[in-house]
């Protein structure tokens, strides 16, 4: 039987699952995100973070589903990368949508929604993606997101929305300037990870209005302009994955009974599904 490695790689962090005479091998490293990275930075999180744990193993296929791996480009370079650790294995590459798709729907048809760092979604036939609500980004899309939602805490602590009590919880709980704090998002790398990062301070307050109202009024942005996009929306399962999915699943199955949507099933990763879907 060849070892099979499948890898789901989000912007924050990147599972790998190597599978090899009925056992199993979990490695998480950082999150491969090809907008962010090059053909350096890439090999070395390889080398130093996956392959000391898979060490003289030889690997046979490489299934590997990343964020951006819709673009040419961006799979010309993970490949690359990949080719050079595991010269001799097959390696496919496709987009972490497809990896949702065969995690939560295997080969029925259903809506696949990815909210995590970033967010997307599609129709799925149950065997290929046929539709896809244009993914854009965390600049001009990502609703949903653990960045849209981090960006709308940002907004509210320096913008002095929040009330005095959500005001010097925020300070307790992070230490940074403003000027630190323009500096991570504008100036310094993945910044888009940073600002999902204060979805922990969602978690921490559920409950008060102001909270609420962000989680709410992001997922209802996702709900509007992507889920609502899709006529099957309301004659399909609606499916979720991602940390922000699992982590407000309670809002996620209120609005899909508002909106009269079946939803479906929501789980926090993919990979024990997608070791299933590899394996069956």
């Amino acid at each position: 039987m060849p070892s099979i490695l499948i890898a789901d790689s989000g912007s924050t962090k990147t599972q790998w699952c190597l599978l090899k005479d009925g056992k199993r091998k979990n490695i998480t490293t950082q999150g491969i995100s090809p907008y962010f990275l090059n053909d350096e930075t890439l090999g070395n999180i390889l080398r130093e973070e996956l392959l000391p744990k898979i060490k003289d193993i030889q690997v046979d296929e490489v299934f590997f589903y990343g964020t951006g791996c819709s673009n040419p480009e961006n799979i010309s370079l993970i490949k690359r990368s990949l080719k050079k650790i595991f010269s001799s294995a097959h390696i496919n590459i496709q987009h972490d949508l497809m990896g949702a798709a065969h995690a939560l729907c295997g080969t029925e048809k259903g809506i696949t929604c990815i909210l995590g760092t970033g967010s997307n979604s599609c129709y799925y036939n149950g065997k290929r993606i046929v539709k896809n609500s244009p993914g854009l980004g965390y600049i001009l899309g990502d609703e949903g997101s653990g960045a849209y939602m981090g960006k709308k805490v940002v907004q509210h602590y320096l913008y002095n929305t929040f009330d005095e009590d959500l005001l010097d919880r925020f300070k307790a709980k992070y230490s940074e300037t403003t000027v630190e704090i323009l500096d991570n998002v504008y100036k310094k790398a993945l910044p888009n990870r940073y600002l999902a990062g204060f979805t922990v301070f969602l978690i921490e307050n559920r409950g008060h209005y102001m909270i609420e109202n962000i989680i709410e009024d992001s997922l209802n942005d996702f709900f509007f302009n992507h889920i609502f996009k899709y006529r099957e929306s309301w004659t399909l399962p609606v499916h979720f994955t991602g940390s922000v999915a699992y982590g407000f699943r309670d809002v996620i199955i209120q609005m899909c009974n508002d909106f009269e949507i079946n939803a479906g099933k929501i789980i926090k990763e993919p990979m024990s599904e997608l070791i299933k879907f590899h394996t069956r």
